[in-house]
């Protein structure tokens, strides 16, 4: 087998080195097919334009101290960046099994 060959039958190394971009790509169609996705997105932008100071911790800007209502918001918007992790890991556990079939059937194995 050739090392062309053997680099494409690696497939765990060939997933680890294209994660990032497989991970980009499951965003990518999450945001162009996914409504509830796509308004969670929006509403956590929404919330990181609406209490800045969310941006601050996320970005650790130094010391913060937030309001009932910052603290509220902030609340929200870790709920919704949870809830939409698990979406993408949801979406990228399904492409892996879509993407294991068809490289079993290329590999001849099904």
């Amino acid at each position: 087998m050739s090392a062309e060959q053997d680099s494409y039958y690696n497939l765990a190394e060939r997933i680890d080195d294209d994660f990032m971009e497989i991970d980009s790509d499951v965003c990518a169609d999450l945001r162009n097919t996914n409504s509830e996705y796509v308004e969670m997105r929006r509403e956590a932008m929404k919330l990181q334009d609406d209490f800045p100071a969310i941006t601050q911790i996320i970005d650790g800007d130094g010391d913060v101290s937030l309001s009932v209502e910052e603290s509220r918001a902030m609340a929200r918007w870790l709920n919704l960046n949870v809830e939409m992790e698990n979406i993408e890991r949801k979406q990228i556990y399904f492409r892996g099994h879509a993407d294991s079939y068809h490289y079993l059937k290329k590999i001849g194995v099904i």
